[in-house]
Parts: C-alpha cells; sequence; structure tokens
C-alpha cells in the first residue's frame, strides 16, 4: 500500500545538517536528519516506513495525509 505523507526538510544553520519533519505526525516533530538533502531525504523515508508500521501493529488510525494546495 502506497501512503502520500508529506515531508519537509530544511537547513539548520545552528546544527549544520538538514532537518526532515514529517507534518503529519505532529508528536514528531524533527525526527531525523542528514548531512545531504538527499541523506535526510532517505532517513525521513525509513522513519516514515516505521511510523506507519507502528501505528498499524498497535491498531491506532493512521493520520490522514495532507492534500496538496495547487496555484490556480
Amino acid at each position: 500500500m502506497k501512503f502520500q505523507y508529506s515531508m519537509v526538510i530544511q537547513w539548520s544553520e545552528e546544527d549544520h545538517l538538514y532537518l526532515v519533519h514529517l507534518p503529519e505526525f505532529p508528536s514528531q516533530y524533527f525526527v531525523t536528519h542528514g548531512e545531504t538533502y538527499e541523506e535526510a531525504a532517505r532517513h525521513g523515508q525509513e522513519v516514515l516506513e516505521m511510523l506507519i508500521e507502528d501505528y498499524q501493529e498497535s491498531g491506532k488510525p493512521l493520520p490522514k495525509p495532507q492534500r496538496a494546495i495547487s496555484a490556480a
């Protein structure tokens, strides 16, 4: 099953790392990081897969994916 959740990756000047946030999972503000954008994205995908698996195994309902806002 394919889920379409948001992933926000932003540079942290303080940490000198890219930080990853998964907005649909609000209890997890910054969930992981990476030295490069690509590494952060890969780590974010891994965390997302683990969160989905944890929710499903514990019977918690998954959050609804946010809908993209399209420009008119």
